[in-house]
């Protein structure tokens, strides 16, 4: 007899409520914001580490860059997120040729994005706090 491991939660023989996807998309919510903060923070880090090397000024002027791009993706995400829950809104109102399906599909979408993008933050922050502590050495010597 084979046995199934359990790898996520649309594995389980119930689909997840509507109110715990709902949960689910305001925590997405809470994370985008604190993310937010977090390039605010990023951003006043990297506005004392001009130097006079052209490669440091390059790099300070790329994390930067980076950093406000970070800054326009997380409006995207935050707008896509609430326009998913106006559609959960109208599937509770029952609202007319909005299907339950179409939301949850909508849902694992976003879903996926959020880890993609979960995983290339961490990578920023890394890029950020290696580049940070590089110039604080290099401002040390």
């Amino acid at each position: 007899m084979s046995t199934k491991n359990l790898t996520s939660t649309s594995d389980y023989l119930l689909p997840a409520s509507l109110a715990d996807l709902h949960q689910q998309s305001s925590e997405w919510l809470d994370t985008v914001a604190f993310w937010k903060d977090e390039t605010r923070f990023f951003a006043s880090l990297l506005e004392g580490g001009g130097t006079k090397d052209t490669n440091e000024k390059d790099q300070s002027e790329m994390l930067r860059n980076l950093d406000r791009l970070h800054e326009m993706l997380f409006e995207y995400l935050a707008d896509e997120i609430r326009e998913h829950e106006q559609l959960l809104s109208q599937i509770e109102k029952g609202t007319q040729g909005i299907a339950d399906a179409r939301y949850r599909e909508a849902h694992r979408s976003l879903k996926d994005k959020m880890a993609k993008f979960t995983l290339d933050f961490r990578k920023f922050k890394s890029l950020v706090f290696s580049y940070a502590k590089d110039l604080k050495s290099f401002r040390s010597s």
